[in-house]
Parts: C-alpha cells; structure tokens; sequence
C-alpha cells in the first residue's frame, strides 16, 4: 500500500500472515459487522446509563457504565485486529449503522426492567453472531487467531448478558 505524508511517499507492505486475500477479507467484513454491533450496543448503554430512573437507578446505573466502559476496549481491540490482517477499518456512524445487525431505536426510553430485557438481547444477538463467526473464522478462513479472539468476546458477552438476566430474574 501506498501512500504520502508530509509530502513523502511512503509503501506500508502487506501483511503476510499465512491467509489468502480472499481470506482476510472474509475475516475483515465478520469484524467489521462486529465493530458495528458493539457500537450500537455501546451507544444503547451509554443511553441506559444516562436516562436510567427510578429505585433501581444506582445499581444499574452503574453496571451499564462498566459494560459500556468494557465494550470501549472491545470496540478499540476490533479495530485494531481489523488493521493488523491489513484492511482499513470503517470508522463513521454511517458505516456502523450500515454493517450493524441490531436494531437503533431512536428516542426509545423504556423502564428498567425493559431496558434490560433489551440489553440482554442485544448481547445474545452478538452471542449468536459470534458463534457461527468462530466456526467462520477456524473453517472457512483459516483464521485460527480471530476465531479464539472472538472465543473470548463470545465469552465476555455471554457474562454481560448473565449479569444482566440476574437483575430481572424471578425465583419460581
């Protein structure tokens, strides 16, 4: 690749990690949607954590910031995995609402029990995602790397969504 700075030209060689071209980008576009998801999930939870009310307010007021504040080092990792295989990572809201599988629901403020119900299934969307991009990544691209990274965010959000289901759990 090739380009100028500061008047310079500059040639950043590509990648050669063992993967087809055809291959990174498979993994790149799988990423890519992911970054995307993890945006709107983001913006969701930073939306709870700012309009939360009511008796519940301090403690899930709370747990949405250290949800929020995880998926912001998740978001970055993605990124920068995304750079690393060698594509250019899509970095605008247009793009993020464009590759994004959950749904935005604008001026949508429901109570807390609901919010969470939300939360909880925009991190079981990613779960579901994730698993058939684990299975993508090791089979069909030869990506043994990104499938055990993703393994791992598979399992953050599996926990995210626990800690989530145990505010609105009923014993029988």
């Amino acid at each position: 690749m090739t380009t100028e700075i500061a008047g310079q030209i500059t040639t950043t060689p590509t990648p050669d990690l063992g993967l087809s071209a055809a291959n990174t980008q498979g993994v790149a576009t799988l990423l890519a949607r992911l970054l995307a998801d993890e945006h709107v999930l983001y913006m969701r939870l930073r939306n709870y954590h700012w309009n939360i009310v009511g008796m519940a307010f301090g403690p899930l007021h709370a747990l949405f910031q250290e949800q929020y504040e995880a998926l912001a080092d998740d978001i970055d990792d993605i990124a920068e995995r995304i750079r690393m295989l060698g594509p250019n990572v899509p970095g605008t809201l247009t793009e993020m609402l464009q590759l994004t599988t959950l749904a935005e629901q604008p001026g949508d403020l429901p109570d807390d029990r609901s919010m969470i119900k939300q939360l909880v299934a925009d991190h079981e969307a990613i779960i579901r995602n994730l698993r058939n991009d684990v299975r993508a990544s090791d089979e069909q691209y030869d990506d043994m790397g990104t499938s055990d990274y993703l393994t791992g965010l598979m399992e953050k959000h599996e926990k995210m969504a626990w800690l989530l289901r145990a505010h609105i759990e009923q014993r029988g």
